[in-house]
């Protein structure tokens, strides 16, 4: 695990995490975004998951591999069944 108030991600840094995803599921208020083929779309992940400070968005979660960034109720208890 890491604290992202400590540790700072740049873009590059970030889609050395994401890109070999086979998912992405990036939550936007109630807006969720879904991609399945990562690696065709780094440029449309950046532009979703790097908030307004430049870093990763909060929260990010790894599980296996795919990543949930961002915060939605309805996803995670989607996501939790």
């Amino acid at each position: 695990m890491t604290d992202a108030r400590l540790t700072r991600f740049d873009p590059e840094q970030v889609w050395e995490l994401l890109k070999s995803a086979r998912s992405v599921t990036v939550a936007k208020g109630k807006k969720v975004q879904r991609f399945e083929q990562v690696a065709a779309n780094k440029e449309a992940i950046l532009l979703q998951v790097i908030g307004p400070s430049g870093n990763l968005r909060a929260p990010t979660l790894r599980v296996r591999d795919e990543y949930l960034v961002g915060f939605n109720p309805e996803l995670y208890a989607d996501w939790l069944k």
